[in-house]
């Protein structure tokens, strides 16, 4: 029988007034996120503005026995801000203040809707930058709650190091406080650790505290093409073994080259290619570029363009990061599934060569781009609507690609977070550690109102 949420609607209506929408395009909107993972609408939407109000919407909910689905700038790719009916949609984008800029502790408090542009926006003035998350523009919530990386992680590390306190909204409306801003402790559980990459299933972040970095003085970008995947993937493992310091690192298929030539209109040569960035002092740069050169020579490069002029970069840059609609882009009408993995970078090689033999196998289209500093890369497939059994396809090739990856010491998710698409894989994965997850998923939420069919 479906759950009649009509009394907790009419209370939070009575509590938070105009913050409460039941209308279809307001539900519409916040009901999903980027994934092609299945939605429906929720029964109301909450659009908080302060830890207060998620707090006070939770307590009703939570009295009610009513789900609760956050939702912030909904960027994620794997389902975990998507909505059903039955439940409230817990809006956190309007929470958009910086609450505190740490110019000299190098740190920030930001409330949970923050989009990563607006903080970098803040800290620019003052020589600060945020390079932590992904790509796309994101909420700084949401990239805590996924424990989200992207091109920097190389050098910045993921989330869960640059987090270092969260304000949380438990299951009955009770409000803690996780870490702060001293950059270590020795104070009990890391329970800062805990919320970080829990897709709201623990709990809802609504503030976060970061760590904050200098803006490097040089920055410049390599573009270099290989005659195969695996002397490219060498060339990094080699400059990484040197010591040679590299900010991002960029593996792209010939496919995903394609793509991205005739989206963003380059002119790149169709072959596995790195991009290769490195920041520092204008002498250090130099040197790193000229260290990197003479590496990826040796093992074959076909070329080395060498990009310092700001508006080359971020073409190249952007280029990167619009790969997703360039993959899109091969086939007009199609939607793409997003899936990535993590493996150890000697390993890199092995699985993306499998993964490629996979999908020429299986007659799918499927570019490929890859964080191949540590270890991550992704898979675009691209599905087009006239052919509904591509999907079925997709998902045998995505579950060989968790297994292949699983197998050689990687992970089901390098960034992507769990949601609804890698569930089944978590066991897989983590074994008996599942059994551990839903004890403290049981203890921190006993109805099971938070983010319900997610992550477990």
């Amino acid at each position: 029988m479906a759950l009649d949420t009509a009394p907790a609607v009419k209370e939070l209506r009575q509590i938070l007034g105009a913050k409460v929408h039941t209308g279809v395009p307001a539900r519409t909107a916040r009901a999903h996120d980027r994934s092609h993972h299945v939605w429906s609408l929720p029964d109301a939407v909450v659009s908080c503005a302060s830890t207060e109000d998620v707090s006070r919407a939770l307590a009703v909910c939570f009295r009610h026995g009513v789900p609760v689905v956050p939702i912030g700038a909904g960027t994620g790719l794997e389902g975990g801000a998507n909505s059903s009916t039955g439940n409230v949609c817990i809006d956190l984008s309007p929470m958009t203040e910086i609450l505190h800029l740490g110019v000299q502790d190098l740190d920030a408090t930001v409330q949970a809707g923050v989009m990563k542009s607006a903080l970098n926006a803040a800290a620019a003035p003052h020589g600060l930058c945020f390079p932590a998350g992904p790509g796309v523009d994101a909420s700084v919530g949401g990239m805590a709650s996924t424990r989200a990386s992207g091109t920097n992680a190389v050098a910045y590390g993921t989330m869960r190091g640059n987090v270092l306190g969260l304000t949380v909204v438990l299951a009955d409306g009770t409000v803690v406080t996780t870490g702060g801003l001293a950059r270590k402790s020795s104070a009990g559980y890391d329970l800062t650790a805990l919320f970080v990459g829990s897709e709201g299933t623990l709990g809802i972040i609504t503030e976060v505290s970061v760590r904050l970095y200098g803006i490097p003085e040089t920055t410049a970008t390599a573009v270099v093409p290989f005659p195969t995947l695996g002397a490219a993937v060498s060339s990094v493992s080699a400059a990484i073994a040197a010591g040679v310091p590299l900010s991002r690192i960029e593996l792209l298929d010939d496919v995903m080259v394609g793509a991205m030539n005739s989206y963003s209109g380059l002119s790149l040569k169709e072959a596995p290619t790195l991009l290769v960035e490195f920041e520092g002092g204008p002498a250090a740069v130099s040197e790193n570029v000229s260290r990197f050169e003479a590496i990826a020579s040796s093992r074959g490069a076909l070329s080395y363009e060498f990009a310092a002029d700001p508006l080359r970069r971020d073409a190249l840059w952007q280029a990167r990061h619009d790969a997703l609609p360039a993959a899109a882009a091969l086939r007009p009408g199609a939607s793409t599934w997003s899936t990535d993995v993590c493996v150890p970078i000697s390993r890199l090689a092995d699985c993306i060569e499998e993964t490629q033999a996979d999908i020429a196998a299986s007659d799918v289209l499927a570019p490929i781009a890859g964080h191949v500093g540590d270890g991550n890369f992704h898979l675009a497939f691209v599905l087009d609507p006239a052919v509904p059994a591509v999907l079925e396809v997709a998902q045998a090739v995505n579950e060989r690609l968790v297994r292949r990856a699983v197998a050689m010491g990687g992970t089901c998710t390098g960034e992507h977070g769990v949601g609804i698409g890698k569930t089944s894989a978590l066991r897989l994965e983590h074994g008996e550690g599942v059994r551990v997850m839903e004890t403290i998923k049981a203890a921190l939420d006993p109805k099971n109102l938070m983010n319900p069919g997610k992550v477990l």
